[in-house]
């Protein structure tokens, strides 16, 4: 399967995205990587004349927590059917009061706050570090932002992700802090989804789906119901955007050099990788 083109463009979110009419898929594959199963089957398709592949990020029957995501597997997946460019769509909680359920956030930074996960595809005799100081593709997000506006759906340009263990919600202190410390919104999956996505090329760009105000806005505290309850809404606008921005971005360009950052990032020298390790890396170092 490895280097065999099926799609350019991949997208990672939730089950109900690839349910929509305008997708016509072709067909599911099963992938194995070196690093475990993926989180399902790639649903490959087109929508709107472009070859996709789409990727629920926490299986289709929604039975992963965000700390049991095999982020690493995915990120294999799809490097291997072709994928360059990742759209990211994500719930989160908003930290802001302008950031209101039902927006989009099209972040620019993220701080991340999980515990042990695996976020690297490095180690086992294999060293490097990836800047990270810009961590997303943000041609394709300001593309992706100035299609929603025209869309009519609300939208933020840039704000900062905290990425939280989970799989409870905050407490107030901690909504606070985060508040205090100048965080944007909060989540519990995408710091992991974006360095992986660092090292292995890929032009990352995620989009954040408000669903609530955490629970720092008194009388507004979350909770799963109304989190379901606004996601329904926010999923409906996310594949109106999928529909319009997919098409444009072969042609969104990049200013940040995403798939030239692991090359220049390894410490290690090719004649002192270990075998094994570098047979399970090639795919991702090139």
């Amino acid at each position: 399967m490895a280097n065999k083109v099926l799609a350019e463009t991949g997208v990672i979110g939730g089950t109900g995205l690839y349910a929509m009419k305008e997708l016509r898929i072709i067909r599911e594959i099963s992938i194995k990587t070196p690093f475990g199963s993926p989180s399902d089957k790639i649903i490959l398709g087109t929508l709107s004349g472009i070859k996709v592949a789409f990727l629920p990020r926490h299986g289709r029957k929604h039975a992963m927590l965000p700390g049991e995501i095999n982020q690493r597997a995915n990120m294999w997946a799809l490097k291997s059917i072709g994928v360059k460019t990742i759209i990211s769509a994500s719930a989160v909680g908003s930290l802001r009061q302008k950031f209101a359920p039902t927006h989009f956030v099209f972040p620019d930074q993220f701080v991340d706050q999980t515990k042990g996960r695996p976020s690297t595809f490095l180690g086992d005799g294999i060293v490097g570090h990836v800047p990270l100081a810009d961590p997303f593709c943000m041609n394709i997000s300001d593309m992706m932002y100035k299609e929603a506006k025209k869309l009519g759906i609300t939208c933020h340009k840039g704000g900062t992700y905290c990425c939280m263990e989970g799989p409870g919600f905050s407490t107030k202190a901690e909504s606070e802090f985060h508040r205090k410390m100048g965080y944007s919104i909060i989540g519990m999956t995408m710091a992991t989804e974006a360095k992986l996505a660092r090292e292995a090329g890929f032009h990352y760009a995620p989009v954040s789906l408000v669903t609530d105000y955490d629970c720092w806005k008194e009388g507004e505290e979350v909770n799963q119901h109304k989190v379901s309850e606004t996601v329904h809404a926010n999923v409906e606008n996310i594949r109106r955007l999928l529909v319009k921005a997919i098409p444009l971005v072969a042609g969104a360009g990049c200013r940040n050099g995403c798939p030239s950052f692991i090359k220049n990032s390894l410490l290690t020298h090719k004649d002192n990788f270990p075998p094994k390790t570098y047979k399970k890396l090639k795919l991702i170092l090139g």
